[in-house]
């Protein structure tokens, strides 16, 4: 199955095929000033097509976000290096019928304005970095 979705003004469009359905939530500092909440779907690189100019901005050591360069959406965080998957912003889609919030990253930075409904896994800041680092040493995160 194909999803498709586009940002504000069009110039960029995206087609997802096998679209997963868990939503993450991430609160660390960089997502907060982006927007408040950085809500991503990960999308493998071989299911991700993209047409239009698409801007970069790298906004940490491990980290580059992208966003047209017309209207400004947001489309996507990637990690630099390698073949790492897309986490693509949801609201890029056209249809979000399935989607479901799963966890939220750096909970010790959400600040208290708000909290969402219903059980999601929670990892601090150090625990994320944690399993990104056994990830990548071949472990299971």
């Amino acid at each position: 199955m194909t999803s498709t979705g586009h940002c504000l003004c069009g110039a960029v469009q995206i087609s997802v095929t096998n679209l997963a359905h868990d939503m993450h939530a991430c609160h660390c500092e960089n997502c907060r000033r982006q927007g408040m909440i950085g809500f991503s779907v990960p999308v493998p690189a071989a299911d991700l097509t993209v047409t239009g100019e698409v801007a970069t901005y790298t906004s940490s050591d491990w980290g580059q976000r992208a966003f047209c360069p017309t209207c400004g959406s947001n489309l996507w965080f990637r990690a630099t290096g390698g073949e790492a998957d897309y986490y693509l912003s949801p609201g890029l889609l056209d249809d979000l019928s399935g989607l479901k919030l799963v966890d939220e990253i750096f909970i010790d930075r959400k600040p208290a304005a708000y909290d969402f409904a219903g059980p999601t896994k929670r990892l601090t800041g150090d625990e994320f970095f944690a399993m990104i680092a056994s990830s990548s040493e071949g472990g299971q995160p």
